[in-house]
């Protein structure tokens, strides 16, 4: 299967009404995980590194050369993205990079800026982007929320979210509609009205950040409001260490590796395969 990219993936999504499902991956049982997910499930998906793996691991290409590898291999389309970075320099790199690394788009995040540094800022990454023919994601929360656009609180105005798109030339918005980054219970509220107005105002795919918080049902009912792009990340790391500490409790004695990561591998595509099914 040839290499996929988002613009692709988001349009496919939008035209049967759901959305990609987008799966933050930072080692490569993950990966692995997450493409044998898609495969069984038939829903094309997206691998996405972000800035926090690529410091945890030291070097962007290793993991994203990876990524690429599996998505070639994939019987079902998946493409490759760079989540949340926060860097300019790192994503200069990275997309002068990215034909090499299979990288199609990226998401950069300046959400932790005012309405002004963030739209200057992003609209400069976009443009390099761009003319490497990749397709970006922007984000947007309420001018001064604290911590970002996915602070307790914060939500993204419908008007002020036209003009950052008019003004950045993002391909894809993020926005902050009652979900939390790092949530372990699945009880976030989401604003499914102003999921709509949003929708129908900016010209541009909606993305929905912190998506493991969120319960099945109201997952669905964002996808229906507009959501076009469904990130997860800490969903898959709840089910891959459960099942971690499942097996080194039943293997005191374990020493390799492939004893108790092959367990850690089959939940996590077990819970990817699941929230696919539920958004894709």
């Amino acid at each position: 299967m040839t290499l996929s990219d988002a613009q692709e993936l988001t349009a496919a999504a939008a035209a049967r009404g759901r959305a990609v499902p987008a799966f933050n991956v930072i080692t490569l049982e993950q990966a692995e995980a997450v493409v044998t997910a898609a495969e069984e499930t038939g829903i094309p998906l997206l691998l996405q590194v972000s800035q926090n793996a690529i410091a945890f691991r030291g070097s962007f290409a290793p993991l994203l050369a990876a990524c690429r590898q599996l998505a070639d291999e994939a019987a079902v389309p998946v493409g490759v993205h760079v989540d949340h970075l926060q860097d300019e320099t790192l994503a200069q790199a990275i997309i002068a990079r990215a034909g090499e690394l299979g990288v199609g788009s990226l998401m950069f995040d300046a959400a932790t800026l005012g309405y002004d540094d963030n739209a200057a800022l992003t609209a400069r990454v976009v443009a390099d982007a761009q003319e490497h023919g990749l397709w970006v994601e922007g984000e947007l929360g309420e001018i001064g929320g604290k911590n970002g656009a996915h602070a307790p609180g914060v939500r993204t105005d419908p008007g002020q979210a036209v003009a950052y798109v008019r003004e950045t030339g993002v391909d894809a918005l993020a926005v902050a509609v009652g979900s939390t980054h790092a949530m372990r219970d699945r009880n976030a509220l989401l604003d499914l009205g102003l999921i709509a107005r949003l929708a129908q105002a900016v010209p541009v795919p909606l993305v929905l950040h912190g998506s493991s918080g969120v319960p099945d049902a109201a997952l669905s009912d964002a996808v229906d409001a507009g959501i076009r792009k469904v990130n997860v990340g800490t969903a898959l790391g709840i089910a891959g260490t459960a099942a971690l500490r499942e097996q080194l409790a039943a293997r005191a004695d374990a020493v390799d590796p492939r004893m108790y990561l092959r367990g850690m591998r089959d939940a996590t595509r077990v819970a990817a395969a699941h929230l696919a099914a539920v958004v894709g």
